[in-house]
């Protein structure tokens, strides 16, 4: 099994240095069955994201058709083929969130952060996303930055969350 802090932080400065963790990713897990995902999770990690030059590599080296790989990749939410900005920001809206304000603090965020569901700022500082449960619909509505869970949020309080994580 990888290591969960085994290549989270990398200072790397060039594509062939990052093609090299994911090469060492790769091998570290290749022989050992059932690691597709945790080399998912970990080449997000290195990158950010899955770009398809990463994905095309695993695909290679496991020997998994492209297609399979892809398939995986969109059917777990928690893996992006963009690139994301420095904070996301995940708005619930499942039920208990949604009936509590979620729409409005979705479009609240809109509107702060001047960006679209699946967009990031341009100056790559925010990213918004929705999720449909956090598990803490007593809490509703509830907001994710960066996995920190920020519960009963009002639509007027987004500016100044925004700004506290710029800060």
């Amino acid at each position: 099994m990888i290591n969960e802090n085994s290549h989270t932080q990398y200072d790397v400065e060039t594509d062939e240095e990052l093609m090299n963790h994911l090469n060492n990713i790769i091998q570290e897990c290749k022989n050992k069955p059932g690691m597709l995902i945790p080399i998912l999770q970990q080449t997000q990690k290195l990158y950010g994201y899955l770009p398809e030059s990463a994905i095309k590599k695993i695909s290679t080296e496991l020997n998994i058709p492209f297609s399979e790989v892809a398939g995986i990749i969109g059917f777990y939410s928690f893996f992006s083929t963009k690139a994301k900005g420095k904070n996301v920001v995940r708005v619930c809206q499942g039920t208990a969130c949604y009936v509590r304000g979620g729409k409005d603090l979705l479009s609240a965020f809109k509107n702060v952060l001047k960006v679209g569901v699946g967009e990031t700022t341009k100056d790559k500082k925010f990213s918004l996303e929705v999720s449909r449960c956090f598990g803490a619909c007593g809490l509703a509505p509830v907001i994710t930055i960066n996995d920190e869970v920020i519960q009963r949020v009002k639509p007027s309080s987004v500016a100044e969350i925004v700004k506290s994580v710029e800060d």
